[in-house]
């Protein structure tokens, strides 16, 4: 870094902060408050709506997250690429270490995050790609539960009055479509769509869901009657046309925004977990879709599509950043999770099969 410290960036940052000319807003998860600060009136527009339903009165915030706009650093910060999760390929964050700092890179857009304790600040090319703000205010949260020692589970996760079903798998593997198809059960209410943040409460395990809405897959909607529309018609009969296998591959992403679809008063990020789903399934099986209790002592595989590394952004909370080479504490997951009843679901992939176990599952008191 050549000297370079995390004054020196905020420093350089701070005429665009004193430019800022929209007003902050709160949010709060968990008890947790958030102040946001965005000089883009365009951008602040787009991340009200996407945050309405966690938004709240002003308040002393915990955390304030700046989102600026591009900004030209007067010195060279020299990165080194984040290694990619297994099956993940290409160049997407790097990371510059400073003394108690980090700074971020988004290889493909150019946006950066400065990520210390004192400061969360996002700048670049910011109002073009306001997912990765969304994703960067979502991280906050993340971050301070895992401080507090709830671990993060690759998760969907959708829950009722007395039940709460977590849904993991691979990539791809449907837990997005499970999860929506879920939603169409009497009571049911969305808590998160990939990550879950679990803690062990005495005899209760405990499950947090972040602010992100549901970016899906075109598999998940041409095959959901409830969410024809959200993308022109033009472009759904293209994707009804295709093979399966071409669309299930295929890379594309739409928001899904819960109260648009399914009205207000489907959204509790807060839930007692009591059950979790693991689709260990295949498209390539013939066998018929079966929904069998495990335990994870038993079967400690099946952590691998449970498990989620905390990522670039997070610093412990002794101090040290995470890296892309710290390992995952098993024991940690096995003890969050050792109240709740585990099931493997095996044999092919039949979401109709699945949503009927979900349905006498989630009925039950």
């Amino acid at each position: 870094m050549s000297g370079v410290t995390v004054q020196d960036i905020v420093d350089c940052l701070a005429p665009v902060k004193a430019t800022r000319n929209a007003d902050p807003f709160c949010l709060s998860v968990g008890g947790y408050v958030l102040e946001i600060r965005c000089t883009s009136n365009e951008l602040l527009a787009e991340l009200l709506r996407y945050f309405q339903h966690v938004i709240t009165a002003p308040a002393e915030p915990d955390r304030i997250v700046h989102v600026l706009g591009p900004v030209e650093l007067p010195f060279a910060v020299s990165f080194a690429d984040w290694a990619r999760e297994p099956g993940k390929t290409g160049r997407k964050d790097a990371i510059a270490d400073l003394e108690n700092g980090r700074l971020i890179r988004k290889v493909r857009t150019g946006v950066q995050f400065l990520q210390t304790p004192d400061w969360s600040i996002a700048f670049g090319p910011t109002e073009n790609n306001p997912n990765q703000v969304i994703n960067f205010i979502n991280t906050q949260i993340l971050n301070h539960f895992q401080r507090q020692g709830w671990v993060a589970c690759h998760a969907a996760a959708v829950r009722t009055g007395g039940k709460g079903l977590a849904i993991s798998g691979l990539s791809g593997g449907g837990k997005s479509t499970t999860m929506l198809r879920l939603m169409e059960v009497a009571g049911t209410q969305y808590v998160t769509n990939d990550r879950l943040l679990v803690r062990q409460d005495n005899t209760v395990t405990n499950a947090l869901g972040i602010p992100k809405l549901p970016r899906i897959n075109p598999g998940t909607i041409v095959t959901n009657e409830r969410l024809s529309g959200l993308i022109d018609e033009e472009r759904e009969e293209e994707l009804k046309n295709l093979e399966p296998d071409e669309l299930w591959h295929l890379e594309e992403k739409y928001d899904l925004f819960i109260d648009d679809i399914y009205g207000p008063g489907r959204i509790s990020h807060d839930a007692h977990l009591t059950d979790f789903w693991v689709l260990n399934w295949s498209r390539d099986s013939d066998a018929p879709t079966v929904v069998s209790k495990i335990s994870l002592n038993d079967r400690p595989d099946l952590l691998a599509a449970i498990m989620k590394s905390p990522g670039p952004f997070y610093q412990t909370s002794e101090g040290p950043f995470w890296t892309d080479r710290s390992p995952l504490e098993t024991s940690a997951y096995l003890s969050a999770l050792k109240d709740i009843q585990v099931w493997e679901v095996t044999g092919q992939i039949d979401f109709d099969a699945l949503f009927d176990a979900g349905t006498e599952l989630l009925g039950q008191p």
